[in-house]
């Protein structure tokens, strides 16, 4: 009985680390987190990276990052009615945002999050 629950217990963080078992708002607030540790230390130091939602999210998507430290993606079908929503404020640990970005984005399409160092804070800049 213990060899099979500690076999579960394993299973469960394979699962976990590999972010099977993670939402399109999750996944994307840890490439926020990525995203941050290739920031520069210096004041004035920029990064930006891209991110494709995929695998719960195929279709075209909305995604606000809010100021008050809330991100949301909305997962669409070809129509645009809702399919899924999901919601964290995991990235806000490691950023922060100074206003609130909303994008209509196509299926397929990358997001781009631009981040800056400011006061030794690292800021999204600019969400495209």
């Amino acid at each position: 009985m213990k060899k099979r629950l500690a076999a579960s217990f394993c299973g469960l963080i394979v699962f976990a680390a590999c972010g099977l078992g993670t939402d399109a708002a999750t996944r994307l607030a840890y490439d926020v987190e990525a995203g941050v540790k290739h920031l520069g230390t210096a004041p004035g130091s920029t990064f930006t990276f891209t991110h494709t939602p995929s695998r719960d999210c195929t279709g075209p998507y909305t995604v606000q990052l809010d100021e008050v430290g809330a991100l949301i993606i909305w997962c669409k079908d070809s129509a645009g009615k809702t399919l899924s929503s999901h919601s964290t404020s995991y990235h806000s640990r490691f950023v922060q945002t100074p206003r609130t970005f909303l994008l209509d984005k196509p299926a397929g399409s990358a997001l781009a999050i631009h981040l800056e160092r400011r006061e030794g804070k690292a800021v999204i800049i600019n969400v495209e």
